[in-house]
């Protein structure tokens, strides 16, 4: 049996649709409170509503929620969202990068995490298998004990290191994967450290189909997106509209190249949009209407130019690639 699993539960595959693999609807990251970064606090349930429903005016059909507990998820706000706008959404279990773990834990989760005074504490106190009977609830029972389901497994490593405790969450989430099949995600701080999962991923007996690994376009590099591909994962190149990081001929002269490669099957493209300068309807930023509505007709045009077919290989990569990649194999 195969199913996707999104916050009103599960549903075929084929219903999927046009899909951003990578995003972030509304959140309050506790680090970032604490550090009075604004631009970083997605905390208007109806601004966020309004860009996704620009999102669904250009044809846009389903999202996936990568906010994993420790950057300050809303799931009740995200639920009504998908609710109010019939758009299927997609919840995220597991964790997020180290760094982060220093804040403390908001009072409402104490009923989920214990009590606990940081994040850091928490996943340091307990062990992996702890750790994974959490992640597992997550996916089976609901999001922060509640009825909201996870559809995948998410953790984070940072750059150009994996901590011990990053370690511990990804052989945590790699277990929690085992019992419940559900999808695996990976943060992978500016696309760095993949590899390094990979071999920890392998050690805890990972088919790597089921992995998407994220930010693949911060690390504009060929030779090592071909070393990712070649395991058979999914790549994430979710740092569209972006600029500031590159180019976005840099980052459809990397997807291509894995095209040419013949791994067109593996990748995935969104925009990790996760501040209010990068939202419409917060900030007047370019929004999720960006990439259906300017990046996708310029990769067409420009995929064409090199003797692709556009119009395919976005059908690969907003519909057909995720509706394997976020698929449930029981």
């Amino acid at each position: 049996m195969s199913f996707i699993r999104t916050f009103h539960g599960d549903i075929d595959p084929d219903k999927l649709g046009f899909t951003y693999s990578h995003e972030h609807i509304v959140c309050r990251p506790p680090y970032w409170v604490e550090q009075q970064a604004d631009d970083l606090l997605l905390d208007d349930k109806e601004k966020s509503k309004l860009d996704v429903l620009d999102f669904k005016n250009l044809g846009g059909q389903a999202i996936v929620d990568a906010t994993a507990i420790d950057y300050g998820r809303d799931v009740q706000a995200v639920k009504k969202i998908a609710e109010e706008t019939g758009v299927t959404l997609i919840g995220t279990a597991g964790f997020n990068k180290s760094f982060l773990w220093n804040a403390a834990i908001p009072d409402h989760l104490k009923n989920v995490t214990g009590d606990y005074s940081t994040y850091y504490k928490w996943i340091n106190d307990k062990s992996i298998n702890e750790l994974t009977e959490f992640v597992v609830r997550e996916i089976e029972e609901g999001l922060e004990c509640t009825n909201i389901p996870g559809g995948q497994v998410k953790f984070g490593t940072g750059y150009n290191r994996i901590t011990p405790l990053e370690e511990k969450t990804l052989r945590a989430v790699a277990r929690a994967h085992h019992e419940t099949k559900a999808p695996m995600h990976s943060h992978t701080e500016a696309g760095t450290m993949a590899l390094e999962q990979i071999e920890i991923l392998k050690s805890e007996g990972i088919n790597l189909e089921y992995m998407s690994f994220g930010h693949m376009d911060r690390n504009p590099d060929p030779f090592y997106h071909e070393k990712v591909a070649k395991t058979g994962a999914f790549l994430s190149f979710d740092g569209i509209s972006k600029i500031k990081y590159a180019p976005e001929s840099t980052r459809i002269h990397c997807i291509l190249e894995l095209v040419n490669k013949g791994y067109e099957d593996q990748i995935l493209v969104s925009g990790d949009t996760a501040r209010k300068s990068y939202y419409k309807h917060y900030d007047y930023g370019l929004g999720l209407e960006n990439i259906l509505g300017k990046w996708v007709p310029r990769f067409i045009e420009e995929a064409d130019q090199n003797g692709f077919d556009g119009k395919k290989l976005v059908d690969k990569f907003f519909v057909q690639n995720p509706k394997r990649c976020f698929t449930f194999k029981k």
